[in-house]
């Protein structure tokens, strides 16, 4: 467990650092807004697609991953539905709840930590897990949120959500670099370097870009921001585990890899939805906080149980 913490403490050190620049104000919103936009369309971007394009599909895709993690997170995405329906809570702010309650922090915090504790085979896992969040549940939400705000569903909503998908850098970079291993183009040494270099600054940039924008985050909502913690932090990794353990069989690392990316905290991305739609954004807001807060101690615990360190 020691090992384990003291191997993600320095990521969450970065964070810490973000957070007090942005508390004291020496980094503004609009600083880390722009920093955000830098490591999102640009290092982050560059990195994914560095790594896709070095990757063969055989060792990104695997079914028995792709089966563990969306049945885990389906479980999860339920129980967090249901309780909220239960509360009496509207479609639009059940759907946020549920999206709050599985989307963990994978592209800003999981693909660079995780790589550097369970090592560079971890990242076929990672951007697979990342492929699944983007492509399903943040396809779900808009479907959901506005098919709820319209009062039906149409064809238009599908059409704004194949339209987001094809606008999402990330998603952009995968397909790109996957283009490039499938057709076995070799990048040339330059590109590569160039790659290297600018996705480099995509883990400090990302994890200050994290602490920066947990200084704006209220505590508002306090119970039912500790009730989507506990489900991202606890519910999600356990049912993943489950899934990958017990119902289909995934190679023990790869699942250690899964279940890892779905112990970690609330993804920001879920925030900035919940602004656009003008949707529950202080119980998303105090979400990501506590999450990222916790998730300190439960990230590390997860890891060391599954590793056995």
């Amino acid at each position: 467990m020691l090992a384990i913490f003291l191997k993600t403490l320095p990521f969450f050190a970065l964070i810490g650092l973000g957070y007090i620049a942005g508390r004291t104000r020496f980094f503004t919103e609009e600083a880390t807004a722009y920093l955000t936009k830098f490591v999102f369309y640009f290092a982050l971007s560059a990195m994914i697609f560095r790594f896709a394009a070095n990757l063969s599909l055989a060792e990104i895709f695997d079914a028995r991953v792709v089966m563990a993690y969306l049945w885990g997170t389906a479980v999860v995405y339920c129980i967090a539905t249901v309780v909220a329906l239960l509360r009496g809570l509207d479609m639009a702010t059940t759907a946020f709840e549920a999206q709050v309650a599985v989307i963990g922090n994978s592209g800003f915090l999981g693909l660079p930590m995780l790589a550097v504790v369970l090592g560079p085979e971890a990242v076929g896992p990672i951007i697979l897990a990342l492929a699944i969040d983007l492509i399903v549940f943040s396809s779900l939400i808009v479907i959901l949120v506005t098919a709820a705000k319209e009062g039906q569903m149409s064809v238009s909503i599908f059409a704004k959500v194949g339209l987001g998908l094809v606008k999402n850098p990330m998603i952009v970079a995968m397909c790109l670099g996957l283009a490039v291993s499938a057709g076995k183009v070799p990048l040339p040494t330059p590109v590569n370097e160039f790659l290297h270099l600018l996705g480099a600054a995509a883990t400090p940039g990302a994890l200050f870009a994290i602490g920066a924008s947990l200084a704006s985050k209220s505590a508002e909502r306090v119970i039912v921001a500790g009730w989507l913690s506990f489900c991202k932090l606890i519910l999600h990794p356990l049912a993943v585990a489950a899934g990958a353990f017990l119902f289909f069989s995934v190679d023990p690392f790869k699942a250690t890899v899964i279940v890892s990316a779905a112990a970690l905290p609330v993804a920001g991305n879920v925030f900035m939805l919940a602004q656009h739609y003008n949707v529950a954004p202080q119980r998303v807001s105090a979400a990501i906080l506590f999450s990222t807060v916790a998730s300190i101690v439960t990230v590390s615990l997860v890891i060391a149980w599954l590793t056995g360190t």
